[in-house]
């Protein structure tokens, strides 16, 4: 598995999108799905999802939020005092979704459209105690089974072909073509000798590639 950035930075990109959530909700009052699509829209989730240091590392939970509130043109409430982060379930899932999405490489807008941050919480009594691994596990099995199928996943496997011979024979980056599969991409637009090495490595026809809608 190719991860979205290199593993240095993943301690703090975890603590701190976990002191975001905490910090979102106990002291901007703050939902949480709502406070990710913001993150997410704002574009600050993008250069977390590339491991760019200045937001992974560079900035605290806490300073995440007040940029997010900012670019959203929203004002932030004015707290007096740091809160003391615990292993709180919101906390939690901040933790674990920047785990989710290091480990998976779906960008943050992919796994809020197949696991809100409310039903993630759900899952904080059975699975914070049991190591970043498993809960992972159990995530991600959440979202493959709510994630569809996509053409080339299924003309891949038709061909008996794992991505990384795929990649290796159509030339096609591995990571991209995992993106492509999982939908973090839109194969649609890629580029035409993109299209044409998948096509021809698969015996397929370019259409065939192209998802509907």
């Amino acid at each position: 598995m190719i991860h979205a950035y290199s593993e240095e930075y993943l301690d703090e990109a975890m603590r701190n999108l976990g002191e975001a959530f905490d910090y979102a909700r106990e002291s901007q009052r703050l939902d949480l799905d709502d406070f990710l699509s913001m993150f997410i829209a704002s574009g600050l989730a993008g250069q977390f999802e590339k491991g760019v240091p200045q937001y992974v590392a560079g900035m605290s939970g806490p300073e995440l939020v007040l940029e997010t509130l900012r670019r959203s043109g929203l004002e932030a409430t004015v707290v007096a005092e740091e809160p003391t982060y615990e292993l709180s379930s919101a906390y939690w899932s901040g933790w674990i979704l920047a785990f989710v999405q290091w480990r998976s490489g779906r960008s943050f807008c992919e796994i809020l459209e197949l696991l809100p941050v409310a039903e993630m919480e759900e899952l904080y009594p059975a699975w914070h105690e049991t190591g970043d691994e498993a809960a992972s596990e159990a995530i991600e099995g959440i979202l493959r089974s709510r994630q569809p199928v996509t053409k080339l996943q299924r003309l891949r496997r038709n061909c008996r072909l794992t991505q990384r011979v795929l990649s290796e024979k159509s030339g096609v980056n591995l990571r991209t073509l995992q993106q492509y599969e999982t939908g973090a991409k839109n194969i649609n637009c890629a580029a035409g000798v993109t299209l044409r090495a998948l096509s021809g490595t698969l015996g397929c026809r370019i259409e065939e590639l192209l998802e509907e809608g």
